[in-house]
């Protein structure tokens, strides 16, 4: 390979990677070698194996240091190619990386989460896009300001499709990037509902306006329905 298609290579993995609003540092290494990505708000192994063509447990046991539920901003992480996925894959994974890397967009879980002091069962995982929504009665209809169960409204519900999830089910959720939401992960109820809400999306309630919660945007998250 030329010195030119090299750097034209390079050139194309730099804008692909601009264009999807990801930020990557490429290692001067040769195409064989891992390389750098820099974490965004919305990274999770999930959508870094979709990025990248790997699976979710690639890119956990090239980052075994790595808490899968706490990746933060600016946070470096390795990505395998070829060569590096073959030595990595061989090497196998810690259980923590196991335990935190589901190998399909839904898996069965058995493992546990500690959140607020408590410790929950895992009944599965799912990997989903979240929007997010209000109190205002343009979002709400003829029902109001209350849940699919007839509660007002609060942070901690969550709008679901009920044939992924079912609702009442407690959930924990990670991922999001929200000033109105607690930072870290939160435990949340699917209490809610809504025609649009179908398949792996939720609707996260949060306080404010309307136009506040569209600076939400689309982002990907994890959720961790709990038994």
């Amino acid at each position: 390979m030329t010195l030119f298609t090299k750097r034209m290579n390079q050139w194309a993995r730099t804008a692909a990677a601009a264009i999807a609003g990801i930020s990557i540092a490429w290692s001067a290494a040769s195409a064989d070698a891992a390389s750098i990505h820099i974490a965004s708000k919305t990274t999770t192994f999930w959508t870094l194996s979709n990025y990248y063509g790997l699976s979710v447990g690639e890119i956990a046991a090239a980052n075994p240091n790595v808490r899968a539920n706490n990746i933060t901003i600016g946070q470096r992480l390795v990505i395998p190619t070829i060569a590096a996925r073959t030595t990595t894959v061989a090497a196998g994974m810690t259980v923590a990386a196991m335990k935190e890397a589901p190998m399909k967009e839904n898996s069965v879980g058995s493992g546990e989460i500690i959140a607020g002091g408590k410790t929950y069962d895992v009944l599965k995982t799912v990997q989903a896009t979240a929007t997010a929504y209000t109190a205002a009665a343009s979002e709400n209809g003829q029902w109001g300001a209350v849940d699919y169960f007839g509660n007002p409204l609060k942070v901690g519900t969550v709008a679901v499709d009920p044939g992924q999830i079912k609702l009442g089910t407690k959930l924990f959720i990670v991922g999001y990037d929200y000033a109105g939401l607690p930072d870290g992960g939160m435990i949340a109820t699917a209490a809610d509902a809504g025609g649009s809400i179908q398949g792996n999306r939720i609707d996260i309630f949060v306080n404010g306006t309307t136009a506040q919660a569209k600076k939400f945007g689309v982002q990907y998250v994890k959720v961790y329905v709990l038994q």
